[in-house]
C-alpha cells in the first residue's frame, strides 16, 4: 500500500506570473494549487506528502507550516532549482525509506481519483505513468505538453514535440526504485530523460487514465480553463446537495 505522495513544487513558474506571482500558491477556485495537490491525495487516501521546494522556499515553507493539513505534510528543499525536474525528485528519495511513491507536479491539477488509481499501479520497481488517450483536448496546450508513445502498457517514446505519439503524460507517476537508479545516472536529470532510460528496458509503464479529467495549470489561458473547470463541479456538487436534502424525511 503506497502511503507517500511526492509534490514538485520547486521551479519558477514564470508563465503563470501574470495570475500569481509563486505558482505552488497561485488559486484556482479558492485554494492554492499546491493545497489541491495535498487534499487530492488525502483524499486517495494517502497518510503524508513531501512538497519539494526550491525558488522562494522560504514562502511556501512558511505557507506549509501555517497551514493545517489532513495529512502529514514535510518539505524538503532541492539543492539548485534551475536543474530539471529529476533533481527535486532525487531530493525527496532519503525520505521515502525505498518506498514506492505517488508523484505529482505541483502545477498539474487532477481529480483526487488520479491519485487513488495509481496508488494502485504496477510499476515492476520501475515507474507507471498516468496518460490521457484524449490527444484532441482543447485543455491541451500542444506546444508545452510531454507527449508518449506506448505499446501496449509500455512507454516507446516521451518528449515534448514527439513526432509519433498515442497519448500525454499528465504529470502523475507512481515512482519505485528504477526511476531514482536512473536519474541517478544522468548527468542532468530530467524526468523525461529517466523514463526514456526505463522505456528502453520496457520498464516504463503506463496507466490508462483518460476517463479523468486534468489540466497543467501554467500560463493564465489554462488558469481559466481550470477555474471554469472547478466552479462548474463545486455548482453541481451544491445543486446534488440541496437536492438530496430536500428529498430527506423530516
Amino acid at each position: 500500500m503506497i502511503e507517500t505522495g511526492i509534490v514538485l513544487a520547486a521551479g519558477e513558474g514564470s508563465r503563470l506570473r501574470s495570475v500569481a506571482p509563486l505558482k505552488p500558491l497561485c488559486r484556482v477556485d479558492g485554494r492554492t494549487l499546491l493545497a489541491h495537490a495535498v487534499f487530492g491525495m488525502a483524499e486517495a487516501g494517502l497518510a503524508r506528502t513531501v512538497v519539494v521546494v526550491g525558488y522562494e522556499a522560504e514562502r511556501i515553507e512558511s505557507y506549509v507550516a501555517a497551514n493545517d493539513w489532513p495529512i502529514i505534510v514535510e518539505t524538503i528543499r532541492v539543492e539548485d532549482h534551475r536543474n530539471p525536474n529529476g533533481s527535486s525528485l532525487l531530493a525527496a528519495e532519503p525520505l521515502l525509506g525505498g518506498d514506492e511513491a505517488i508523484l505529482a507536479m505541483c502545477d498539474h491539477l487532477v481529480e483526487p481519483t488520479f491519485y487513488r488509481r495509481m496508488a494502485g499501479a504496477n510499476t515492476g520497481g520501475g515507474a507507471s505513468l498516468g496518460i490521457d488517450r484524449r490527444i484532441d483536448s482543447d485543455w491541451i496546450d500542444l506546444e508545452d505538453v510531454t507527449c508518449v508513445q506506448t505499446d501496449g502498457d509500455c512507454v516507446v517514446g516521451i518528449g515534448k514535440g514527439l513526432a509519433v505519439y498515442d497519448c500525454f503524460d499528465t504529470g502523475v507517476f507512481t515512482v519505485g526504485k528504477g526511476l531514482f537508479d536512473a536519474l541517478r545516472g544522468l548527468e542532468k536529470p530530467s524526468l523525461t530523460e529517466g523514463m526514456r532510460r526505463l522505456a528502453s528496458d520496457r520498464a516504463a509503464a503506463v496507466k490508462d487514465c483518460s476517463d479523468l479529467e486534468w489540466i497543467d495549470v501554467d500560463d493564465e489561458r489554462a488558469w481559466h480553463i481550470a477555474e471554469t473547470w472547478l466552479a462548474a463541479g463545486r455548482r453541481s456538487a451544491d445543486i446534488g446537495e440541496m437536492a438530496t436534502r430536500t428529498m430527506l424525511p423530516t
